[in-house]
């Protein structure tokens, strides 16, 4: 019997899923959660096998929870099941170790193969997601932050406003945004939070 929690912010999102594996003699829905935190603290208490995992949620979200579970409980198996199939997303997930990616989108039939593929160790992509990871591997490397750039990421991953790190750095406003950009680029993100999660999961922030 595969033990599997549900991890999503939204209630009807859970239902429909809870109802898709009710039928299942072999998968038994054993909780859920609202947000990563509370995904990290029932997949342990309810020992669970696999993780039905959403990213982006309120208090903790997707990839930080599937690192954490990762660290504390390491055979708990993670499957990614999300909306979003952007470079900032997926590549995150799977670093962190995610076991596979799904998209809502996805057939009954498939994620509920994919469910027991997780559970096997077995990893599982939707073909868009795939397809993006084979993207990445044929593109070029891309350069390491100069020092410029750690220092600016170092102040916004404090809270800094881009006024205040260019204050701190005694360089423009114009220059942090440019120096962002150049930084989201690096990393393969589009916003702040994502560039200082995505630095902190690459060790360039400590």
């Amino acid at each position: 019997m595969i033990r599997l929690l549900i991890v999503d912010d939204h209630p009807i999102v859970r239902n429909g899923l809870r109802a898709a594996f009710e039928a299942e003699p072999d998968i038994h829905v054993a909780g859920e959660a609202a947000n990563g935190r509370e995904g990290v603290e029932r997949a342990a208490a309810l020992e669970v096998d696999v993780v039905l995992m959403d990213l982006r949620m309120p208090e903790m979200d997707g990839v930080t929870a599937i690192t954490a579970l990762r660290r504390s409980h390491p055979r708990i198996k993670t499957l990614v099941l999300t909306t979003f199939d952007g470079d900032s997303d997926v590549l995150p997930a799977i670093e962190a170790g995610a076991t596979g990616y799904l998209l809502k989108d996805a057939p009954t039939d498939e994620l509920l193969r994919a469910v027991r593929a997780a559970a096997a160790g077995e990893p599982v992509l939707s073909p868009s997601v795939a397809g993006r990871l084979m993207g990445q591997v044929r593109k070029p490397v891309r350069a390491p932050l100069t020092d410029r750039e750690l220092q600016v990421l170092a102040l916004v991953a404090d809270g800094a406003s881009n006024r205040q790190a260019a204050a701190k750095l005694f360089i423009s406003e114009a220059s942090i945004k440019t120096h962002l950009l150049h930084i989201y680029d690096k990393l393969g993100v589009r916003d702040r939070a994502a560039a200082v999660g995505e630095a902190y999961r690459r060790g360039l922030l400590s």
